[in-house]
């Protein structure tokens, strides 16, 4: 018997691929990519060498927290901003598997269902939801969000407001 599942893993691997090469091309840190199938299970994940041990952590709760909200961590970041309680209560909630920063992008369907997540860690949030991005479209799939930021180039692990980056 076989299960259907929302991602395949041939489909899963090439955003995984795609996203460190997209990581490559720009000259960006180390990435670890993480991605789920719509039930949160992981399906494929690679670590770049040189990157931190939390680097996984991360990424995998960029995409659960995507996954868990329905909404890309970027807009959770957005929405939540001045609710730290309810953030709080989410990580809480969560058991420390909810990252609420830029680089946890949903996966559409053609039909615009929710078919997995990917997470990205290891340059700025903002260059890491980008390689994300750029990864799906090339899988032939829809993102959410649908564009990266548009600062994203010009982001900093220096000057950014995340001090720890992601």
């Amino acid at each position: 018997m076989r299960l259907m599942t929302s991602l395949t893993l041939d489909r899963a691997s090439a955003i995984v691929d795609h996203v460190l090469q997209v990581g490559r091309q720009e000259g960006m840190l180390p990435l670890t990519v993480a991605v789920l199938d719509s039930g949160g299970r992981l399906v494929a994940m690679k670590s770049e060498d040189g990157a931190g041990i939390l680097r996984f952590d991360i990424a995998f709760g960029k995409a659960w927290g995507a996954l868990g909200m329905g909404i890309s961590s970027r807009l959770i970041r957005d929405r939540l901003a001045r609710r730290p309680a309810f953030q709080s209560a989410l990580a809480v909630a969560a058991e420390g598997r909810f990252i609420p920063v830029p680089g946890g992008v949903l996966i559409l369907d053609a039909q615009g269902t929710t078919i997995g997540a990917v997470g990205v860690s290891g340059d700025t949030s903002e260059k890491d939801e980008y390689c994300a991005i750029r990864a799906i479209a090339a899988a032939g799939l829809a993102s959410e969000p649908a564009e990266p930021d548009p600062g994203w180039r010009g982001s900093s692990l220096s000057d950014s407001p995340e001090p720890s980056g992601g």
